[in-house]
């Protein structure tokens, strides 16, 4: 069965061994731009349905494995030049699903989706093993393809999240099953259409819908499963962990951020204003959004006049009007957590700067809001809101701005206003981030390697840190022998 969402159809089904497969049971999948408008009944997974894409992703590795890599790497191009022919079909229909900008779906996050499979094209093409001579002995390192693989994805940018797993799992020649979240499946759907008319072989590419406590937890427990990779809460990252203990699965999660975005007194003021109000776009559900606000105490007040103007500008509303820069939020769950935490936040001291409460009641927006908090053992700033909330704490030296940064359990990625580059060079080396950007955000070179450090998730995807993920390493060692034949 195939859904209307927007003039687009949207298979219901999953998709395994190269065929859609329908359950017994469906979930609602609803727009957050219109919660009482239904875009689709998406099959439920269930154990069964878990064990025949396993089963297929298994039943296909071999063959997969067995190409040469130019061969696989074809494969993602026919995939990326898809892609890139729908991109306005599977931009709508994301923007329908999670409510992301249109306008930013369609020049720049989609057409991302495409450049991932072809970077882990190229960068699979382009190996060259690590050869060396070492105690007589003639030494190289191999990769070989590691095995069906599991990627469970958010539904944030859920299309590019899921190429970019994706992608670096099918060039280092494994198998995939993909479970996207079930708040925003759909374009992952759409994607399944460009996989089969792609022409990769059944069995290399499926798709698994419904809840993760269901099928989800199926999938990861599987002993057949030789790769996990995922993103998502720290809760569910846990839960993924241990039961990829059992098996000895080797397992990546990216798991959130808490990110601190430090202005010094010498940096541009209005550069840093302008970009920290961009910490408001998706409606703050973006993991490496600087969300606490660290400003030096000798231009805080400055700083937060200029910051406030450039928030002022932002325009809630429907996120395919070109005017919008602020969309709504996922889901009515989602902004019940998210008013949690300001009711809490108000109940133990910290003050509302501005914001603080539903745009439009019976609507899923939220305002831009900002917190000073009483302490900075504060909830507010101890824990991750993923919504269009952000702290502001000020601080007199670097030292304290250090201590500040790094005083949160996470360390996805930092962001640092300065003119000065010794000191850009010294905060790099101080922070506690798998990323940090001076002066910019979200700059992403796709063969750098991407994670986070402590409750922010475990291991590193991008690039080469990727292919070796999703690879068997072997040391190859050669005394030279006598004679050869």
């Amino acid at each position: 069965m195939r859904a209307d969402v927007g003039g687009v159809a949207v298979a219901e089904g999953h998709f395994v061994n190269g065929e859609r497969l329908d359950s017994t049971s469906t979930f609602e999948v609803r727009s957050p731009l219109e919660w009482s408008t239904k875009l689709a009944d998406v099959a439920r997974g269930t154990s069964e349905v878990a064990d025949l894409a396993v089963g297929a992703a298994r039943d296909a590795f071999s063959s997969w494995a067995s190409l040469g890599v130019g061969e696989r790497a074809s494969y993602l191009r026919r995939l990326a030049e898809l892609i890139e022919r729908h991109v306005e079909e599977i931009a709508l229909v994301e923007c329908l699903d999670m409510a992301m900008l249109h306008d930013s779906l369609r020049e720049r996050v989609i057409p991302r989706a495409a450049r991932n499979f072809r970077a882990y094209a190229e960068l699979a093409e382009r190996y060259s093993p690590r050869v060396w001579n070492s105690q007589g002995t003639h030494n190289e390192v191999l990769r070989h393809p590691a095995g069906p693989t599991v990627v469970i994805t958010p539904w944030n940018a859920p299309f590019m999240l899921s190429t970019w797993k994706c992608a670096p799992a099918l060039a280092a020649g494994n198998t995939v099953v993909l479970k996207p979240a079930e708040w925003a499946p759909l374009s992952c759907s759409l994607l399944m259409d460009l996989v089969d008319e792609a022409h990769f072989p059944p069995g290399v590419f499926n798709l698994v819908q419904g809840l993760g406590e269901e099928v989800g937890a199926r999938l990861v427990a599987d002993p057949r499963v030789r790769r996990i990779s995922f993103t998502g809460s720290p809760e569910t990252g846990r839960s993924i962990a241990l039961a990829a203990a059992q098996n000895l699965t080797p397992f990546t999660a990216e798991l959130g951020g808490k990110g601190p975005f430090i202005v010094f007194e010498d940096g541009d003021l209005d550069a840093a204003a302008d970009r920290a109000a961009a910490m408001y776009d998706d409606a703050g559900q973006v993991c490496l959004a600087g969300t606490r606000l660290l400003v030096s105490e000798q231009v805080l007040d400055s700083f937060l006049e200029r910051f406030r103007v450039a928030v002022d500008r932002h325009v809630l509303g429907d996120s395919r009007d070109p005017a919008t820069t602020l969309s709504p939020l996922i889901h009515p769950e989602h902004l019940a957590r998210v008013e949690g935490f300001i009711a809490r936040a108000v109940a133990h001291g910290d003050r509302v700067i501005f914001g603080g409460r539903r745009w439009r009641e019976g609507q899923l927006w939220y305002e831009p809001t900002l917190v000073a908090p009483h302490s900075n053992d504060a909830e507010i700033v101890q824990r991750e809101v993923f919504g269009p909330v952000l702290t502001v704490q000020s601080f007199g030296d670097e030292a304290e701005a250090v201590d500040l940064a790094n005083s949160t359990p996470y360390g996805l990625s930092a962001i640092v206003y300065t003119s000065s580059q010794s000191r850009a060079d010294r905060m790099a080396r101080a922070l506690r981030a798998g990323t940090v950007w001076v002066n910019c955000f979200l700059v992403r070179d796709l063969t750098a390697p991407f994670g986070g450090i402590g409750l922010s998730g475990v291991g590193r995807e991008g690039g080469e840190y990727a292919l070796d993920f999703h690879s068997d390493l072997t040391t190859y060692q050669v005394r030279e022998a006598t004679t050869r034949g």
